[in-house]
């Protein structure tokens, strides 16, 4: 893997990732963009983590629009999973020291005091502080483990948002857990690939996910399009002032940027 952000440690950097599998391998009406869906699962790339790390899986979405303006829309569910290869450890190993020994020898060359010199004048408060964040921003094939991140991404024709979260979650349990579902793990997939059809406009569907059924709703012709994203959660990522005021800019029919993280 290729590094970036050299100035950051290596555990703060990002690294290049890629699609490790998919299926179908080919839709004849919706043909595979792996680099489409590489970059959208992962917009900041691969990054790694300790066990200090906040290690909690996301999801997020995502639409991938056609010249002919046809959509198709993705889920993704982002977790950590345990680095195996002993090599990857080993490599983050002497990232670390390459990193530590650039920092000291620039700490030495804008510094003509003596690391002793330097010690005393950091106060006690300081050095515990400083200690904690070099704990946290740090990495010891001897003393820590190391985790990647690792993506599962359903990709759907229609936005059935709340369907497609629970059943990644669930599979998610599924991949995690002390004890196997009661199917093997492709029998899930296959079913929702193969045998889980979109439900008729105006009609609502329920499927049997790995542990408990799912249901999802497709509006009717004379129905409003389907939104399945929770209102609240606009509220509370942009606040009542803020969503007011995008409400008046799109009945004014201004253009809107949102730029997040």
């Amino acid at each position: 893997v290729a590094g970036e952000n050299f100035d950051q440690s290596p555990l703060r950097r990002t690294f290049k990732s890629k699609v490790l599998a998919h299926y179908p391998q080919n839709i004849e009406w919706n043909p595979f963009d792996q680099d489409a869906v590489n970059m959208l699962c992962m917009p900041k790339g691969l990054s790694f983590r300790t066990q200090v790390d906040n290690r909690d899986p996301q999801l997020h979405s995502f639409i991938i629009t056609r010249e002919d303006g046809s959509r198709t829309y993705g889920f993704v569910l982002t977790f950590y999973e345990e680095v195996t290869s002993k090599q990857i450890c080993t490599a983050m190993q002497t990232l670390y020291q390459m990193h530590n020994a650039e920092q000291y020898g620039s700490v030495c060359a804008s510094s003509s005091c003596s690391m002793d010199s330097l010690a005393s004048s950091i106060d006690e408060g300081d050095a515990t502080s400083l200690a904690k964040l070099q704990r946290y921003n740090s990495y010891d094939i001897s003393r820590d483990t190391l985790y990647v991140s690792k993506c599962i991404c359903l990709i759907t024709p229609l936005p059935f948002m709340q369907a497609c979260k629970k059943f990644l979650i669930q599979l998610y349990r599924a991949v995690t857990s002390q004890q196997p579902p009661p199917l093997p793990l492709e029998s899930y997939i296959h079913n929702i690939l193969y045998e889980v059809p979109l439900p008729p406009p105006g009609r609502s569907l329920k499927f049997y996910g790995v542990y408990e059924p799912i249901i999802c709703q497709r509006p009717g012709p004379n129905e409003l399009p389907l939104s399945d994203y929770p209102l609240r959660e606009v509220f509370e990522l942009l606040g009542l002032e803020n969503l007011v005021q995008v409400f008046t800019c799109v009945l004014l029919e201004m253009q809107i940027l949102l730029y997040s993280q």
